[in-house]
């Protein structure tokens, strides 16, 4: 396997190679990796997630998984890295973390067979959707807000070539305790399944992703709170949790809602729209 970051190195956006607790850059120069400042290691077109692709979401959610999957898309404005921070606005109460695995698309295409789609994946991720559920119920179901707000979308530390999700696992810690754990084997829909779906509309550039769902335990988390996702061979990505300078402003628009829908969603109770 092969890993690749982007980091900023002495000023400059740098893609650098992991050898082992070393980054090296094309010129030679190296940084620590718990030392370099990351970005997300793609540079994407667009983002987009798949819904409920784990079974133990679904059965906690108390709902039906569809025949066929559904999706939404985060906006690349969104984007955040490893070892950056996530803002809850002030106001807001249900800032829920979503371990999960990103695929990250090599080269331009549409129409791909499930049979030849890793031959368009360049590599894969980590990735933490997170979601602000206050506005779960005023979206009505778009996640515009919910998904797409600054800060939500972190992908790392790194883009990983060589990898395969089988008999991997992915774990979701909050301040060091496992809050979510599952097989990727458990994936309802295959990574290739997702790709395929998506490409009969859609047409993918280098750099593009998929995030693949998240398991069970999804909860909110607090400012102050160090949120890590880990991965078998795709290493650990880490974000901490800060309140915003400001809260949501009431000029225009629906305010946070606290309600029986956002708390069915932020607080696994069920899924209600």
């Amino acid at each position: 396997m092969v890993e690749t970051r982007r980091i900023v190195l002495q000023g400059t956006t740098v893609e650098v190679l992991r050898d082992g607790d070393v980054l090296r850059a094309p010129d030679g120069r190296t940084v620590r990796a718990d030392e370099a400042i990351h970005l997300p290691p793609c540079v994407p077109t667009k983002i987009i997630c798949a819904h409920l692709n784990f079974m133990n979401r679904v059965v906690e959610l108390k709902t039906i998984s569809p025949d066929t999957p559904s999706y939404f898309q985060k906006p690349t404005s969104a984007l955040n890295s490893h070892k950056g921070q996530v803002v809850r606005p002030q106001g807001c109460k249900y800032l829920n973390y979503e371990g999960e695995v990103g695929i990250v698309v090599g080269r331009t295409c549409r129409n791909v067979r499930m049979a030849d789609a890793e031959h368009y994946i360049e590599g894969y991720t980590i990735a933490n959707d997170f979601g602000l559920h206050d506005f779960r119920e005023t979206d009505r179901g778009s996640m515009v807000r919910v998904k797409g707000a600054d800060t939500l979308g972190p992908l790392g530390p790194g883009l990983v070539r060589g990898w395969h999700p089988e008999g991997k696992v992915l774990r979701t810690r909050v301040n060091g305790k496992v809050m979510q754990e599952a097989s990727l084997d458990d994936l309802i829909w295959s990574m290739a399944y997702l790709l395929a779906d998506l490409s009969r509309t859609h047409t993918f550039f280098p750099g593009d992703v998929i995030l693949t769902g998240t398991p069970a335990n999804s909860r909110p988390v607090q400012p102050g709170d160090v949120v890590t996702v880990a991965v078998d061979g795709l290493g650990e990505l880490e974000n901490h949790i800060v309140e915003g300078a400001s809260g949501i402003s009431n000029e225009c628009g629906s305010p946070p809602v606290d309600s029986v829908v956002v708390r069915g969603v932020a607080l696994g109770e069920g899924l209600k729209e």
